[in-house]
């Protein structure tokens, strides 16, 4: 079977045997595809032999980006098996949870992670670490193993992977083998993948992006894959070079920390074709795009699987798209559950109704959201009815809408905008306002590097606005700032200022937000504020914070107030 008609990423995996091409870069080591192949085959058949009868076939992997990482992916898509992407950030009893919960028979893992499972309770798990001479031991009574996919159908479960939240344990979601050929196959067509292509991988494998975006179309495509143990800002061009990268992805911030390395000369002389990814924001996109000759191109996919837009030609600035094909994507008021009118703009661009234009991202249509792994409530809550007489087909199997969790506004041309995530909506006296389009204002301050706005708790109700910013702060040229800005709200001046030198990020470069919100004003970073009443900004002293403190306990509001 051809690459462009198999079902299952088993097939595209045994599709490799044979191939002696270069496939796989790390460090100082080169693998062919037919390497690849065959060491995803001696694992399988190592991992049919460890999981116990009758026991979920799954397998949780805690590694870094090594070979180890596409191996054990390709072996569990062999025997008919899930990879749990365990994240080495995760500690003590969540690290625990995280493995238990996805019932990992077997967790693979490196020395430099072992001391994260000391004191860990984790009964019938059997551990595997790669850089063992017991490890290369094991692997060679299976070394004569081909690559038979005969266990793998395209509904076989082969990713569980936690996705990020503020609030509660992570989710893990179901991404089946079909699902992620499918993906794959959608994005090499997308962007002409090539087999002579390189895919950089520096984002974590442990997160969708990696392996959704970046491994699973070089797959496709028979393209290779360069790997990098930890994503280096100051590594990356070295690495695009040296491995002559025509391809990467990117989350969160990572652009602008690439941004920030010196810049030289000859940056543009390198063989990157494209990046794509979420979050790099216009203006830093528009800027690597200067300094490096390459286009970045932003994208959205829930990372369930639930929605996806697609940019294409002659998408405005700021706009990330339209609906893909087959998706019926609307911006809905999450209480009455109508759409929300379309966006009104400015003459300068800047969006005018934002109050009445933002709503949740749903799409109405079928979509190949798979669910999670034993979590109905969270199911339920992506799968919410439509609204009786609302003329939806029904969404997946007839079980509701999907409710994405983002925030999203869109023009009368159809395209789609981003404006944040549902849980970084604030309440502010009774006003709804979007983090996001907050800090879309804020980030035109010249002196800010990074900005990230969220809600700390108001002494009498609802929120208060909190920005974290990176970079110089000077409190009068910030309130002249915002007089100065016609579309700030009158709600959404930040009552509080955190100066950070540097913006507390999750494993994924994504804004830490569930930590500076954790912490709201009780930090070590100096911190301004707006007393109530006043128009300036002064450093909360220690004085101040007992004074609020005090507010909040007369309330009864205080154990809202982060420890």
């Amino acid at each position: 079977m051809g690459v462009e008609s198999a079902g299952t990423v088993a097939e595209l995996v045994r599709d490799r045997w044979g191939d002696h091409r270069p496939g796989l870069w790390f460090e100082d080591r080169t693998l062919t595809h037919h390497e690849m192949a065959a060491g995803a085959a001696a694992r399988a058949a190592l991992l049919t032999e460890l999981l116990p009868a009758g026991a979920e076939p799954h397998l949780g992997v805690l590694l870094d980006n090594t070979p180890e990482y596409p191996l054990w992916l390709s072996a569990a898509a062999l025997a008919g098996a899930a990879v749990a992407g365990i994240n080495p950030t995760r500690r003590g009893p969540e690290l625990a949870r995280d493995i238990l919960h996805t019932e990992c028979r077997v967790l693979v893992t490196e020395r430099t992670h072992l001391p994260l499972l000391d004191g860990l309770e984790l009964p019938g798990t059997r551990v595997l670490v790669t850089d063992t001479e017991a490890y290369e031991e094991l692997l060679q009574s299976y070394a004569d193993a081909r690559p038979e996919p005969g266990k793998a159908t395209p509904e076989s479960r082969l990713l569980l992977y936690f996705t990020s939240g503020s609030t509660g344990a992570p989710k893990a979601a179901i991404c089946s083998q079909g699902r992620l050929a499918a993906a794959g196959r959608s994005l090499a067509g997308h962007f002409g993948v090539r087999a002579d292509d390189v895919h950089y991988v520096c984002m974590p494998m442990f997160h969708g992006n990696a392996v959704i975006a970046d491994w699973a179309p070089a797959l496709v495509a028979g393209a290779g894959v360069a790997l990098r143990r930890r994503f280096s800002a100051s590594g990356f061009l070295t690495d695009v070079r040296a491995y002559g990268a025509t391809y990467f992805t990117y989350v969160g911030r990572a652009v602008q920390y690439i941004l920030e390395t010196p810049a030289r000369a000859d940056d543009r002389d390198n063989p990157l074709r494209t990046g794509f990814g979420t979050e790099a924001g216009a203006v830093d996109a528009a800027a690597f795009e200067e300094r490096f000759g390459v286009p970045l191109v932003e994208g959205y996919g829930s990372s369930e699987g639930g929605a996806a837009i697609q940019r294409t030609p002659g998408t405005p600035g700021g706009a990330i798209g339209r609906a893909a094909p087959g998706d019926d994507l609307a911006v809905v008021d999450p209480v009455s559950r109508t759409e929300c009118p379309a966006a009104v703009f400015g003459a300068d661009g800047r969006l005018l109704n934002g109050r009445d234009a933002i709503g949740e991202l749903v799409n109405r249509g079928p979509n190949r959201f798979e669910g999670y792994w034993r979590n109905p409530a969270a199911e339920a809550a992506r799968r919410r009815s439509a609204p009786a007489g609302a003329g939806a087909d029904g969404g997946a199997d007839g079980d509701g809408w999907y409710w994405t969790g983002d925030l999203f506004y869109r023009d009368a041309g159809g395209f789609l905008y981003f404006a944040g995530r549902t849980d970084d909506r604030l309440r502010v006296d009774s006003e709804n306002l979007a983090a996001a389009v907050i800090e879309n204002i804020l980030a035109r301050h010249g002196s800010a590097d990074a900005v990230a706005v969220y809600a700390v708790p108001d002494p009498v109700a609802g929120d208060q606005v909190m920005a974290a910013v990176a970079g110089t702060f000077e409190p009068l040229a910030f309130e002249a700032f915002l007089r100065a800005q016609p579309d700030l709200g009158t709600k959404m001046a930040p009552r509080f200022v955190r100066v950070v030198e540097r913006m507390p990020v999750t494993a994924t470069n994504k804004i830490h937000r569930a930590a500076l919100r954790r912490e709201g004003f009780r930090c070590a970073d100096p911190v301004w504020w707006r007393p109530p009443g006043e128009s300036g900004y002064r450093l909360l002293t220690g004085e101040d914070v007992e004074a609020l403190v005090a507010r909040y306990r007369a309330r009864g509001r205080e154990e809202l107030l982060a420890r």
